[in-house]
């Protein structure tokens, strides 16, 4: 004895709205795995440290009278100061145009 096609079909249709799947007797690739899953947005930024305020930022917000000691800083001026000592360090920056151009015409 078989069921006919369109008392599944009724029967598939009550089985989804009551267990809200979609109904797709088809089989069609709609996506709905990928859209019923939970949002990977609030996992990613719970697991990154929220940012701290810097020694910069609190300076920016109470300006020159706001004395701080930042020793990554200190450290990073001593080491540049250094290696100008040695005569390592960065170039100058050109000022105008014709500086740039009284330095190309050296290097020929």
């Amino acid at each position: 004895m078989a069921v006919p096609r369109s008392r599944i079909l009724d029967l598939m249709k009550a089985q989804c709205r009551i267990f809200s799947h979609t109904f797709n007797p088809e089989g069609l690739r709609l996506g709905n795995k990928v859209l019923r899953q939970r949002l990977k947005g609030p996992a990613l930024a719970s697991y990154y440290p929220r940012k701290m305020a810097t020694f910069k930022d609190l300076q920016k917000v109470y300006g020159p009278e706001f004395e701080t000691y930042d020793e990554a800083e200190e450290d990073r001026l001593e080491k540049i100061k250094i290696l100008k000592a040695r005569g390592k360090g960065a170039p100058k920056k050109k000022r105008t145009a014709a500086d740039s151009k009284k330095f190309k015409h050296k290097k020929n």
